[in-house]
């Protein structure tokens, strides 16, 4: 609705321009503009006016790129009011409206942009192996383990190198906020344990926060921007490394053959359960994976630092699979339906649900 009511006052605002190329060429009588007007000046506000016309479709579309028209139909805009002051003042009030999208407009543009950048640095250009993952490759691994792999039906495929998804999901940040919109893309590496992952949050109409979460080199960074511009989170350190580290390795459930990298060691804890420890980078993390009485996954634990204001503390962060969210992309069975959350002082609080929308393994994905 805010983007529908934003291009009717484009569209108002780019006809209201026509009036002074008219005034100008004298198409019309327009008693409204008392001010003479140029034909060079009127040639002006009928530039103004084709450009903010021509940058409704592209809004409306969410194209990245709009506002670049938009941003010069203001200019042009602004510069005729000012030349006609005494009839076209209140033009700038419609200009002052426009440009809250268009500044926000860029700021999502040059967040993409950064993404773009990043992501390209992060994709291999390439991936060295070609292996079949093959019952001898995990007799070592516990039988809970080995039962899992079965069930995702990775025998006979190949190990997973990269793999590249999609999500869709909604955040709360705290535990009576409203569910907030997520729509997301990640791209894993598994040779050196890595993902990248992109994401747009929606956190009121017209209010989009861009985030995206690096993982790579055992080094994590979180960074999210509020219309791309003002940042609202941007963390590194050594805590944001760990929990990096375990998110990735709770996330192995979507590319399960992951479970084979010599980065990880397996322990088997009872029937039900075994604890996974990644390291990499000088650093170590470990969780415990559940399952359930077939062998699927159905949730994994671990210790992870909650971000607080005061410093971070270490507290029991989890990730549920839905008993019904399993599904096949590529042959391979994975938990598409999760739910996030934290075991805090106060009570647990689910912050996160998502869904895989796709799923593609050991794709071409440099760029």
């Amino acid at each position: 609705m805010v983007r529908i009511a934003l291009s009717i006052v484009m569209l108002i605002h780019g006809l209201i321009h026509l009036m002074g190329f008219a005034k100008a060429f004298k198409l019309a009588e327009l008693s409204q503009l008392q001010q003479e007007i140029s034909r060079p000046v009127g040639m002006v506000w009928l530039i103004a006016a084709l450009l903010f016309l021509v940058a409704i479709p592209p809004f409306l579309l969410r194209k990245d790129w709009w506002w670049m028209i938009a941003a010069v139909a203001l200019i042009l805009s602004q510069i005729v009011v000012v030349v006609s002051w005494s009839d076209a003042k209140f033009g700038t009030v419609a200009n002052l409206i426009l440009l809250v999208p268009v500044v926000s407009g860029f700021g999502m543009w040059n967040f993409s942009r950064m993404v773009e950048k990043e992501l390209g640095e992060f994709l291999p250009s390439s991936y060295s192996e070609k292996r079949i993952v093959t019952q001898e490759m995990i007799s070592s691994l516990p039988p809970v383990v080995q039962t899992w792999l079965h069930r995702s039906h990775v025998l006979g495929k190949e190990i997973t190198t990269t793999a590249h998804l999609t999500q869709r999901g909604e955040m709360r940040t705290t535990n009576d906020g409203t569910w907030m919109p997520v729509g997301a893309e990640q791209w894993f590496t598994t040779e050196r344990p890595g993902f990248f992952w992109s994401a747009k949050v929606s956190a009121a109409p017209g209010v989009s926060m861009p985030g995206r979460d690096l993982y790579q080199n055992g080094r994590g960074h979180m960074l999210i921007k509020v219309f791309g511009l003002v940042a609202v989170a941007d963390a590194r350190g050594s805590d944001v490394d760990q929990g990096a580290m375990l998110r990735y390795l709770a996330e192995m459930c979507w590319f399960p053959s992951a479970a084979l990298r010599e980065y990880v060691q397996w322990k088997q804890l009872d029937s039900a359960s075994a604890e996974a420890t990644i390291s990499f980078g000088g650093a170590t993390a470990s969780g415990i994976f559940r399952f359930n009485a077939e062998g699927d996954i159905s949730g994994f634990e671990a210790k992870r630092y909650y971000f607080r204001e005061g410093g971070s503390t270490l507290e029991d962060w989890s990730v549920r699979i839905e008993p019904d969210g399993y599904r096949e992309f590529e042959g391979v069975r994975v938990g598409a339906r999760c739910s996030v959350s934290w075991k805090l002082k106060d009570g647990e609080f689910t912050w996160f649900r998502l869904e895989i929308t796709s799923l593609q393994f050991n794709e071409a994905l440099a760029r």
